[in-house]
Formats: structure tokens, C-alpha cells, sequence
């Protein structure tokens, strides 16, 4: 049990478990969140924010999000 435990947390911090993507939703719109790999975010397409994955875990505090740009790179901080 210990053993799989570090396993899963090593691991955590890589990516997040694709059934808890699915079940997430922007903190502010309400909508579905899509992972972009790339900068290791979750990012909502309705309202252009992206937060962050921090370790494995999903930094979902409006605050922590980032307006994405027109091409679709950080701006800044929503607020």
C-alpha cells in the first residue's frame, strides 16, 4: 500500500488523472476544462483562462488563472 501510494504521487506530479479532468469545470464559467500539456494547465476555452497544475493538482482559485492571449499564450492574471 505504501509502496503504491509513492508510486501514484511520483507520478502526480507528471500529469493529472484523465477521469478527474473530465469531471472539473471552470470555477467561473461553469464549463468543461480541457489539460493542455504544453504549460501543464487546465484551460478553459469559453472564457480563455488557464490554470495551472501545480504537483498534480489543479490550482482552480479564480485568482490563480491566466487570461490567455489571441494565440492562445498567457496575458495575465484574471482577477
Amino acid at each position: 500500500m505504501v509502496r503504491l501510494s509513492r508510486v501514484m504521487l511520483k507520478e502526480a506530479g507528471h500529469a493529472i488523472d484523465k477521469t478527474l479532468s473530465e469531471i472539473l469545470v471552470c470555477p467561473l464559467s461553469k464549463q468543461p476544462l480541457r489539460v493542455c500539456e504544453k504549460t501543464k494547465s487546465l484551460v478553459s476555452d469559453t472564457i480563455g483562462v488557464s490554470f495551472p497544475i501545480k504537483d498534480g493538482i489543479p490550482c482552480l482559485v479564480p485568482k490563480d488563472g491566466k487570461i490567455l492571449g489571441e494565440d492562445g499564450d498567457d496575458a495575465s492574471k484574471a482577477s
